[in-house]
C-alpha cells in the first residue's frame, strides 16, 4: 500500500484553508494531519509527522512559516501573498542550505488561471499593447492581485525576449489612478466588487484587431485541484518554484 502524504495546513480555519483541508482529505493519497488556525504554535506541525505543509495564511505570517518548513525539511506549498523580491531571496539563500526541500509559491492554483497567463504571455509578443483588468471581492487585502502581478511579470519578459519596446500610451493628464498601477510596464486595473471571486481579463490589441483572454473562478474549489497537484509534485522540485506553471508541461 502506498504511504499517503501527510499534509500540514496553516490558515485551515479561513475560507481558502476549510476548503484546502477538505479537499487533502478527500483525496486518496494523502490525508491531513495538523490544522492549524490563529495562534497555534508551529510545533503542532513537527509534532504531528507532517512532511509536507499548505501555507494559506497571511502575508505577515507566510514568510516565518515557510522558513520554518524548509529548517524542518518540510515541503511546502504556499498560496499567500506578499512575496516580494526580499523575501524570495530570503528564502532562496536559505533553500541553498536545504538542497532536498522544495517550496512552490503560487499566486493562482486555479489551473485555468495558470494556463490563462502562459497564453497571455505567448500571445503578448505578437500585439502592440497589452492591458489587465484583475476583479475580486472586496474583501481581498491586497491590490494588484498575485494572480495579476505574475500574469503582468510573465507577459514583459516574454514582450523583452522577443525585442519590443514601451507600449504606446500618449496620456499627459489624469486623475491619480486612473490608468491603474504599473507592473513592469504592463498596465493593471483592479476591481473590488461584492459578488465576484477572483476573475482577470487580459486584453491584447493590434491594428484593427483585440483578442482577450479571460478567466472566472466562481468558488473557491477552483483552487483545489492546482493545490493538490502542488503537493504532488514538489517534493520532485527541490528549491524554490514560482507559479504553479512551472509543474506543469507547456512547453518551450
Amino acid at each position: 500500500m502506498t504511504e499517503l502524504l501527510s499534509v500540514a495546513v496553516l490558515g485551515a480555519r479561513g475560507r481558502m484553508g476549510s476548503e484546502a483541508v477538505r479537499a487533502i482529505d478527500d483525496a486518496p493519497d494523502m490525508q491531513v494531519v495538523a490544522a492549524l488556525g490563529r495562534g497555534d504554535g508551529l510545533d503542532q506541525v513537527v509534532a504531528s509527522g507532517a512532511r509536507y505543509m499548505v501555507d494559506l495564511t497571511i502575508p505577515d505570517q507566510t514568510e516565518s512559516n515557510v522558513h520554518f518548513a524548509v529548517e524542518h525539511g518540510i515541503h511546502a506549498v504556499v498560496g499567500t501573498s506578499g512575496w516580494d523580491g526580499e523575501r524570495l531571496d530570503r528564502l532562496r539563500s536559505l533553500l541553498g542550505e536545504k538542497p532536498d526541500s522544495g517550496v512552490l509559491i503560487a499566486p493562482n492554483f486555479a489551473l485555468g488561471s495558470v494556463l490563462a497567463s502562459a497564453f497571455a504571455a505567448t500571445a503578448a509578443k505578437y500585439f502592440e499593447s497589452v492591458e489587465l483588468i484583475e476583479m475580486h471581492h472586496p474583501d481581498k487585502i491586497d491590490a494588484p492581485s498575485g494572480t495579476a502581478v505574475r500574469t503582468a511579470q510573465l507577459i514583459a519578459e516574454s514582450r523583452r525576449q522577443a525585442g519590443l519596446g514601451p507600449m504606446p500610451d500618449a496620456t499627459s493628464h489624469e486623475h491619480a489612478g486612473a490608468r491603474g498601477s504599473e507592473v513592469d510596464g504592463v498596465r493593471v486595473h483592479s476591481v473590488r466588487l461584492r459578488g465576484l471571486v477572483a476573475h482577470q481579463e487580459v486584453l491584447l490589441g493590434g491594428p484593427g484587431e483585440q483578442l482577450t483572454i479571460r478567466h472566472d473562478s466562481f468558488d473557491r474549489a477552483s483552487f483545489m485541484p492546482g493545490v493538490l497537484l502542488g503537493l504532488r509534485k514538489v517534493s520532485d522540485h527541490p528549491g524554490l518554484t514560482v507559479g504553479l506553471d512551472g509543474y506543469l508541461e507547456l512547453g518551450a
